[in-house]
């Protein structure tokens, strides 16, 4: 049997309403306490994916952190409508230095 895991997006209004239209399931959230609850209820709803804007990413390193070392749900980080805070962008850097053994994007 194949298990089918979900697709959401956390964030501001204006920054996650697009994903509606690819058919991913939007949340917003606007404080920690708000963001920390959807994303721990979420990852307990068979999530798989989970779309965080930075400026709500930011509000909980903590929970972003706990989930990093889990398999599911895998937490991507992506700019709000108001730019990138370049929280997404370091976290992919490191993770392929840590795969590969050296930053192969670093400006040189």
């Amino acid at each position: 049997m194949i298990s089918l895991y979900k697709v959401a997006a956390i964030g501001d209004k204006d920054s996650i309403l697009a994903f509606r239209a690819v058919g991913i399931e939007v949340f917003t959230a606007y404080d920690h306490q708000a963001a920390r609850s959807l994303v721990d209820r979420l990852a307990k709803e068979k999530y798989g994916l989970i779309f965080i804007t930075e400026p709500i990413a930011h509000l909980i390193p903590e929970t972003i952190r706990r989930y990093k070392s889990a398999l599911l749900p895998a937490i991507i980080l992506i700019p709000s409508n108001r730019g990138t805070l370049g929280i997404g962008m370091a976290d992919i850097n490191a993770n392929v230095e840590k795969a590969v053994g050296s930053n192969i994007f670093a400006n040189n």
